[in-house]
């Protein structure tokens, strides 16, 4: 159960529910370990695919003796999730699982994911340890812009500030003029969105002549999709709000897996719940700490539909240094890049994420952004599409040019080779409600 703040913890700067988060290291692995093996048994004995996987490998849940043994149990992919579409993965009866959730499905079947009771404690349990992270609590007031219904993260943020004792202001995404009207007239002290929806209503609150210092907002909780420190930073210096970057994902459990907090160097993983590993992802083998590599997460207490190993594709590291919070569960790199993200021009392997911490780095230029990809003549073509101030586009075409060679500089910097940059418009690349569509595809069409 998440343990609640009494009347006397608001100004508390540790909430109670955070008490996990300060385990000793030994009593934590000792937990883990515990947890692990309770989940391999349970996933074993109630998941087809998971038994045959393990029964391939000559494995059995009681060969896991310590917590390096968990490279003896089989990895799981999304297309797992895909291919036993829809309850396939399930661990409990039906009449045990009281709420689904499912991806939207727009690269295939969806995958649906299942909750007991108890899995739902558990949620909201790691959601107030995440907004208490973001030093948030029962006094504030939290508009949740995150999408409600079947994608997790608009009940998932819902339920874990109601359970912090927040007010709630179950807003959903979209309607921009509404979300700035309610911000202001509602008193939000706490948003929480997609970092490229915030950039919109960023825009949306210029537009209507509306100053963020007038408002009581103090703090962003932005995730589900990728961002950098640089657009942190754009959008601290934009707001004067403190931008924090939760992590999560609909098959481990919703947001909630891990979050940042005050000190802003890396995602605090809520370990207790959530078993990280670090793999290279061609040969499979552990990663060092520090070293870049796969996320791999084990859910130690999901019991609708306990997830072993799972491939996230997200590439990031283990911070080996304690955290000056002092929180004593592990923390790793901010993602801002994923495996299946890259695509190869003339060679070079890129990352979406590149290509923004380069633009970002040039004053002029707005956070907006598109690449598109094409083939000409049997070659890979990327062009980059950039919005710059439109003070750009006023100025003589010396400065356009100017602008036009710095960020063509700071690209190549970056990527290793000279690509296509176009600057365009203010308002001219299509916002997103959601999740931002960086890359345009164009080469097998």
């Amino acid at each position: 159960m998440t343990m609640h703040a009494q009347w006397n913890d608001r100004e508390s700067l540790v909430h109670p529910a955070s008490a996990p988060d300060y385990m000793r290291e030994e009593q934590l692995r000792a937990l883990q370990l515990q947890r692990l093996r309770a989940i391999t048994r349970h996933a074993y004995d109630n998941q087809a695919l998971f038994r045959e996987r393990m029964d391939e490998r000559g494995v059995k849940p009681e060969d896991i003796k310590s917590l390096e043994d968990i490279r003896k149990l089989p990895f799981t992919q999304k297309t797992d999730l895909r291919d036993t579409y829809p309850y396939g993965l399930f661990a409990v009866p039906m009449n045990e699982v009281v709420r689904l959730h499912a991806s939207s499905g727009t690269t295939g079947k969806p995958i649906v994911v299942a909750y007991t009771e108890e899995d739902i404690e558990v949620w909201k349990e790691a959601m107030v340890r995440t907004f208490a992270c973001a030093g948030l609590h029962s006094g504030d007031i939290i508009q949740n812009a995150y999408g409600y219904g079947l994608f997790t993260g608009g009940l998932g943020a819902h339920y874990g500030a109601e359970a912090l004792g927040a007010t709630v202001i179950p807003i959903s995404g979209g309607n921009s003029e509404r979300q700035i009207m309610v911000m202001r007239d509602f008193g939000t002290t706490a948003i929480c969105a997609t970092p490229s929806y915030f950039l919109h209503l960023i825009e949306y609150a210029e537009e209507m002549g509306i100053n963020w210092d007038d408002l009581p907002l103090r703090v962003g909780v932005f995730g589900a999709e990728p961002w950098t420190d640089e657009m942190r930073e754009y959008i601290e210096g934009k707001t004067g709000i403190k931008a924090f970057d939760i992590y999560g994902l609909s098959e481990i459990i919703g947001p909630g897996v891990g979050m940042a907090c005050e000190k802003q160097q890396g995602l605090h993983i809520f370990e207790d719940h959530f078993m990280i590993e670090i793999v290279d992802p061609v040969t499979d083998e552990p990663m060092p700490d520090g070293e870049e590599g796969e996320l791999i997460i084990t859910t130690l207490s999901k019991k609708a539909m306990p997830v072993m190993r799972y491939r996230t594709h997200d590439i990031t590291s283990i911070i080996a240094e304690k955290c000056e919070c002092g929180r004593t569960i592990r923390r790793i790199n901010r993602i801002a890049r994923r495996s299946d993200d890259m695509f190869i021009i003339r060679g070079v392997n890129v990352f979406p994420s590149q290509v923004e911490a380069a633009l970002l780095k040039v004053e002029e230029t707005l956070p907006h952004y598109q690449i598109v990809l094409s083939r000409h003549g049997g070659m890979d073509q990327m062009e980059v599409q950039v919005e710059v101030t439109a003070n750009v586009f006023t100025d003589t075409v010396r400065g356009v040019e100017a602008v036009h060679k710095q960020l063509s500089d700071a690209i190549a910097h970056i990527l290793g080779i000279r690509v296509k940059l176009t600057l365009v418009q203010p308002n001219t690349i299509e916002r997103s409600m959601g999740k931002a569509k960086r890359v345009i595809d164009n080469r097998n069409k």
